[in-house]
C-alpha cells in the first residue's frame, strides 16, 4: 500500500495490495487517468499515456499542441462547456446564468489515514497505518470554484475510495447543478455492464449486457436508493465470470437518488461517473461555503466477479459497518409480522416467546401495530406512544414478559413517515414533504416527514429515544415504506427547494447517528418495504438490512444471490415463513426454507404456536445447527457456485478464513425428467488438504467421506438425484487432522 508522486513525470501512483491506480498531470494543468487495474511496478509511468490528434470537432485547448483535446483526453474529473462533449462529473451555474467552468491542478497532499466526510457515511480506518490518502486540489480561478478530490487506498483491501469537496472561494454565489463523486475514463470499451435491478419483493436481480456507443445509465429518482436499481455498477471483460477475467466495481455510499453511467465515446473510451442524481437537484454555494459529495468505492479484481464481491464483503463488513454488532454473532429471531399482522396483544406475543424459548430462539421482534391507534396501515404513524388497548400495562411489562422467557426483545419503527390520520399530522401539517397548492400524494396511506427540518429531527430523536430508554430493547427494525413525491420543504427559500431531497438524507443520517450513538448496545436493522434501501449508506449506521419482504425460499435464492454481488452475508436478514407463502403462495419444504434462510442472518416470521410437535423438533434442529454454523456463515468467505438466474438449481458456499471449515448450500429449484448426473465444483478450499464431507443435517459425523480439496474443486461433488421441486441440502466440510 502506498501513494507516490513523481515530480519529474508528474504522475501519482496509488498502490493497493494487488492493484495500481495511476494519474498524470498534462502540461501541469489537466489531471488525466492512466491506469486502474493490476498492480504494476511503475518503471516508466510518464510514458504510459498516449495522445493523438483527432479532428477539428474535438478542439484543442492548446494551439501549439493539437494532440491535447479535452474531448479525447482520459480525465479524472471532467467538466462540460469548454471542449469536452462527454458526460461531466460536475456542473456549476454562476449568477450571470453561465455554466462554463474548467478546473485546473493547483496542489496536492499525501497523508496517512483516511478523512471522515462531514455529515455523510463512509468507510473508515481504526488506525492511520491502515490506509493512505491523497487530496488533489483543482481550481477554477475565474469563478472561484475549488474541488478537492480525495483518494484513499487501503492496506488490507483492494479498493479505492473517492469523494469530492466543492468549495466556493470567490465572492459571488454559485449553484452546483451536478456534483458527482467521481469520474473515470478507461481506455477501451470491451466491457459488459452488470447491475442489480428489480422491484418490491423482487430486489437485486442480476442483469448483464454489452456496452455500446453512447450512455448506459442506471439511476433512482425516488428519493431513496430504491428497490428498482441499486447504487452499484460493474464493468466486466467479455470473458469474465465468477472466477476469472477483469471486473471493475463501482459502489456509492449513499441512500438517496443516485446516478451511475458508463458512456462510450466514438473512439472506444469508456467514461464512468457516479453520484447524487442531478435530476431535480441543485445546491446554492454562497461565498465560503462547501458541499461534500458522498463516497464511492471502486474495486478492481482480476479474479472475476467473485474476487470483486469478496473485496466488497470484507471492506463493508469490517470498515463500513460499525458498532458493537459489527463483529458479534447476530441473534436468531422470531418476528410476529406474518404470524399476527396487526391483530395481537401482550398475551399473544408472550405465547410466541414461550414457544421461541422451547425452540432455542434468542430474540423476539414486535413489528408494526403497537403504537397510537394502529389497527391497520391507515393511521398513527408519527404517534410513537404505546397503544394501551393492545399493551394495557405498557412496553416495560411486555419486554419483561419476553425477557423472562430468556429472549431479548426487539421493536419495529417507521420514524420517517406520518399518517394523515395521526395526532402528529393534525398538530403539524407542515412537517411533511409538500409543495404549497399541490396534492399531497399518499402511498400506503402515509406521507414523508421533512427530515431537512431540525424541529422534525429533534422530535423524532426525542420520541424514539423515550421508547428505547423505557425498557431493555435489544433490537430495532427501522422501516421506510414509500418513495418521495412533491419534494419541497416549508422552511427552505425558493432558491434552495431543489436541495430538499439531499438535505433530507443529511437529516436522516444525523438522526441515525444521534440514536445509534445513544444506544450502542442495540442491534439496528434497516428496512424499506424489505430491500428498498439496501445500500452502503444505511450499513454505516445499521449493520444489517431486511433483504426483502418476499420470504419465499425459492424467490430468496435469486434475491440473496444478487445481493451478494456487493453486500456481505452478515448484512442480510433472512427468515423462514409459513406456507403457502404469503407473497407467492408457494409450498416449499421446511428444510428448504430453513436452508435458504440460514444463508443469511437467520430467523422465523410465522406463528410458531401453530406448529406440530414434528415441526417444532425440525425447528429445534435448524436452530441448533445454525448456532454451530453462525460464525462461518456470517463472517466466512462467500463463494457463488451455481446461479439461480441461469438454470434450475442454485448453490453457494462459505469458507473459514483458515480454510479448515466450509459449508455448501445446494438447492434444486425444479426437478428434471431423466436428468443428467451433475457435479458441483467447490471453491476456496486448500487444494493440498483433505476434507471430511457430510450432510449437515445428519447428526452422525461418522458417516463422513474424505475428499481432497483439489478433488472437490477440480473434479467436483456428486449432487443427489431427487424427484420433486424445491429440494435442498447442506454439506459440511472439515479439514482432516
Amino acid at each position: 500500500m502506498g501513494i507516490v508522486y513523481d515530480p519529474n513525470s508528474q504522475t501519482f501512483h496509488l498502490q493497493g495490495k494487488s492493484t495500481s491506480y495511476i494519474m498524470q498531470l498534462i502540461k501541469s494543468k489537466y489531471l488525466a487517468h492512466v491506469h486502474f487495474g493490476r498492480r504494476v511496478r511503475g518503471s516508466n509511468l510518464g510514458g504510459l499515456l498516449a495522445m493523438r490528434r483527432r479532428c477539428s470537432f474535438s478542439p484543442s485547448t492548446d494551439p501549439d499542441d493539437l494532440t491535447l483535446s479535452l474531448d479525447t483526453l482520459p480525465q479524472e474529473f471532467p467538466a462540460y462547456g469548454g471542449s469536452d462533449f462527454r458526460v461531466p462529473a460536475y456542473q456549476v451555474q454562476m449568477e450571470n446564468g453561465t455554466t462554463v467552468s474548467e478546473l485546473i491542478y493547483e496542489s496536492h497532499r499525501i497523508y496517512a489515514g483516511k478523512p471522515q466526510l462531514e455529515g455523510l457515511p463512509a468507510t473508515y480506518v481504526e488506525e492511520d497505518g491502515e490506509a493512505e490518502s491523497l487530496d488533489i486540489v483543482l481550481t477554477d480561478a475565474a469563478i472561484g470554484l475549488q474541488a478537492i478530490l480525495t483518494y484513499t487506498v487501503f492496506r488490507d483491501h483492494d479498493a479505492v475510495a473517492r469523494s469530492v469537496r466543492y468549495i466556493n472561494t470567490g465572492n459571488r454565489s454559485m449553484k452546483l447543478l451536478r456534483a458527482l463523486s467521481f469520474g473515470l475514463d478507461i481506455s477501451h470499451s470491451e466491457f459488459d455492464m452488470l447491475h442489480l435491478s428489480g422491484t418490491w419483493a423482487r430486489e437485486r436481480h442480476i442483469e448483464r449486457r454489452p456496452l455500446a456507443t453512447g450512455g448506459s445509465v442506471i439511476e433512482s429518482r425516488r428519493g431513496s436508493s430504491s428497490h428498482s436499481l441499486n447504487p452499484f455498477m460493474a464493468l466486466l471483460s467479455k470473458q469474465a465470470d465468477e472466477d476469472q477475467g477483469e471486473a471493475y466495481g463501482f459502489s456509492l455510499v449513499y441512500s438517496g437518488s443516485f446516478v451511475a453511467q458508463a458512456e462510450v465515446d466514438p473512439y472506444g473510451t469508456t467514461r464512468v461517473v457516479m453520484g447524487i442524481n442531478a435530476f431535480d437537484f441543485s445546491w446554492l454555494l454562497e461565498p465560503g461555503q462547501a458541499f461534500q459529495s458522498p463516497e464511492a468505492i471502486l474495486v478492481f479484481s482480476a479474479e472475476g466477479l467473485g474476487g470483486m464481491s469478496r473485496t466488497y464483503h470484507k471492506l463493508y463488513r469490517t470498515r463500513l459497518c460499525r458498532g458493537e454488532y459489527r463483529d458479534r454473532h447476530r441473534p436468531i429471531l422470531i418476528n410476529n409480522w406474518e404470524a399476527t399482522y396487526f391483530n395481537f396483544n401482550a398475551d399473544k406475543i408472550e405465547e410466541l416467546a414461550v414457544v421461541g424459548k422451547q425452540l432455542g430462539l434468542e430474540l423476539l421482534v414486535l413489528d408494526d401495530g403497537w403504537f397510537g391507534k394502529r389497527d391497520n396501515d391507515k393511521s398513527s404513524l408519527g404517534d410513537w406512544f404505546v397503544d394501551p388497548g393492545k399493551l394495557p400495562k405498557g412496553m416495560p411489562d411486555l419486554v419483561s414478559r419476553v425477557n423472562r422467557q430468556e429472549l431479548a426483545f426487539g421493536l419495529w419503527f417507521e420514524p420517517e413517515m406520518v399518517s394523515p390520520d395521526s395526532d402528529l399530522y393534525r398538530a403539524h401539517p407542515d412537517w411533511c414533504l409538500h409543495v404549497p397548492g399541490r396534492r399531497r400524494t399518499e402511498a400506503r396511506q402515509q406521507l414523508i416527514l421533512d427530515y431537512s427540518r431540525q424541529d422534525v429531527r429533534d422530535y423524532i430523536v426525542t420520541v424514539i429515544t423515550d421508547i428505547l430508554a423505557s425498557s431493555p430493547i435489544a433490537y430495532v427494525k427501522w422501516d421506510m415504506n414509500r418513495n418521495m413525491t412533491e419534494i419541497g420543504s416549508a422552511l427552505l427559500p425558493p432558491e434552495r427547494q431543489r436541495e430538499t431531497a439531499h438535505r433530507y438524507m443529511l437529516g436522516l443520517y444525523e438522526v441515525l447517528e444521534r440514536i445509534t450513538s445513544r444506544f450502542p448496545n442495540v442491534l439496528f436493522e434497516s428496512c424499506s418495504g424489505g430491500g428498498g434501501r439496501f445500500d452502503p449508506g444505511m450499513l454505516y449506521y445499521m449493520p444489517q438490512t431486511w433483504t426483502s419482504d418476499n420470504t419465499d425460499a425459492v424467490e430468496r435464492l435469486k434475491i440473496q444471490y444478487g445481493t451478494s454481488i456487493v453486500y456481505p452475508i452478515s448484512a442480510m436478514g433472512a427468515h423462514v415463513s409459513a406456507i403457502p407463502n404469503h407473497q407467492v403462495h408457494r409450498l416449499a419444504p421446511l428444510d428448504t426454507r430453513g436452508h435458504a434462510a440460514m444463508s443469511g442472518n437467520f430467523g422465523y416470521e410465522l406463528d410458531l404456536t401453530t406448529f406440530t410437535e414434528e415441526e417444532k423438533e425440525a425447528v429445534k434442529r435448524q436452530v441448533a445447527l445454525y448456532k454451530q454454523l453462525r460464525p462461518l456463515i456470517q463472517f466466512g468467505q462467500f463463494y457463488r457456485l451455481s446461479s439461480p438466474f441461469q438454470g434450475v438449481d442454485a448453490a453457494w458456499m462459505f469458507v473459514s478464513e483458515d480454510q479448515k471449515e466450509a459449508l455448501v448450500a445446494y438447492f434444486q429449484v425444479l426437478a428434471e425428467p431423466n436428468a443428467p448426473l451433475k457435479k458441483l465444483r467447490l471453491k476456496g478450499l486448500e487444494a493440498g488438504a483433505n476434507y471430511l464431507l457430510y450432510d449437515a443435517d445428519a447428526p452422525d459425523e461418522t458417516e463422513a467421506t474424505c475428499f481432497g480439496g483439489d478433488d472437490l474443486m477440480h473434479v467436483g461433488l456428486h449432487l443427489p438425484i431427487w424427484k420433486g421441486d424445491f429440494r435442498s441440502r447442506l454439506y459440511r466440510l472439515k479439514m482432516e487432522g
